[in-house]
């Protein structure tokens, strides 16, 4: 079957992609072919490449929005995953090649982009100071939580650590696994180290190929667990800081504020990128635009056109009048 080669030939040994690109690939397929059942009433083995016309593709993308409630982001996303795979079929298939290229017209949807979210320093602080260290959980959660903020590390990429992924010795650095089996490394403070290196005792099994941060049953952890964790922390640190009370701050949210604080403290924009694994520079403009203080530093450079206030003075009573006709 086309579909079945896409995912073994194509994805996973001509394009060795990762297992989180499969997986999204397969929920998108999934998703697509339960929808095309109930549409064309055949079951997802009997249905052709022709049948994936523009039009069933625009009805499957409004029902993601409509019925499923997904953002225009996740739209857009399932719509990569079936670009891609009809761009394959092309090659394979020349008799759906017009079907093909009609779908391959529907567009991405445009969006607004959300302003970026990232905390401030005491706000940090205050997050990773939140766990309770006298539990196993919140001793990982703090080493966690820093180690995040150190690196800028992607959740993903932060739960994916071994043990033997961590150098601690003189020159401390974290070795991470990034999205499209990139790999970088990203230096520690001491503190860091240590906070690691106090954690590690408390591990069931710390050889090198453990995982560095797991769960209770010694399994990795999950970004719904490290999102969870993460939300009890704020909600205890908004007991000192009611700023945090009712903010959205994920994981992601940490990444965010490490490359601002980067940002602030003077370190240059390319660095930032290959601090934070970006493939473009280009995408960590973002962060300078978001930096509200560096705007109004701009802003103090630029001096103000001083103008005279003009004294107002009301118009003749005739012309009023015919201007209100």
């Amino acid at each position: 079957m086309l579909l079945q080669r896409f995912f073994v030939d194509y994805l996973r040994q001509q394009r060795a992609v990762s297992s989180n690109t499969v997986a999204a690939y397969r929920d998108t397929f999934t998703l697509l072919l339960a929808f095309a059942e109930k549409q064309l009433r055949k079951t997802p083995t009997d249905i052709a490449l022709a049948d994936f016309d523009a039009t069933l593709i625009l009805a499957f993308l409004d029902h993601l929005e409509r019925e499923r409630k997904n953002a225009v982001r996740s739209r857009n996303a399932r719509l990569c995953a079936i670009r891609s795979f009809l761009k394959y079929a092309a090659h394979q298939d020349l008799t759906a090649l017009a079907v093909i290229e009609r779908s391959l017209a529907v567009p991405q949807k445009r969006h607004d982009r959300a302003v970026l979210g990232f905390l401030s320093r005491p706000e940090m602080e205050a997050i990773i100071a939140a766990p309770d260290c006298t539990t196993w959980a919140g001793r990982r959660d703090q080493a966690l939580f820093t180690l995040l903020y150190n690196t800028g590390a992607r959740v993903s990429e932060a739960i994916d650590l071994k043990v033997c992924d961590v150098v601690l010795d003189v020159s401390p650095v974290a070795h991470l696994h990034g999205k499209g089996r990139k790999r970088r490394s990203v230096p520690l403070w001491k503190s860091t180290a240590a906070m690691i290196r106090h954690w590690l005792p408390h591990l069931a099994d710390a050889s090198p190929r453990a995982h560095l941060f797991p769960s209770g049953r010694g399994q990795q952890l999950s970004r719904s667990s490290v999102t969870q964790r993460l939300g009890q922390a704020v909600a205890h640190a908004a007991c000192t800081l009611p700023a945090l009370a009712g903010r959205p701050i994920s994981p992601h949210t940490i990444r965010h504020t490490t490359a601002m604080h980067l940002l602030q403290s003077g370190v240059d924009i390319t660095v930032i990128a290959l601090w934070l694994g970006h493939e473009h520079p280009s995408t960590t403009h973002i962060y300078m635009e978001a930096d509200l203080a560096m705007k109004e530093q701009a802003l103090s450079r630029l001096q103000p056109i001083v103008t005279a206030p003009m004294r107002y003075r009301p118009p003749d009573q005739l012309m009023a009048f015919l201007q209100s006709l």
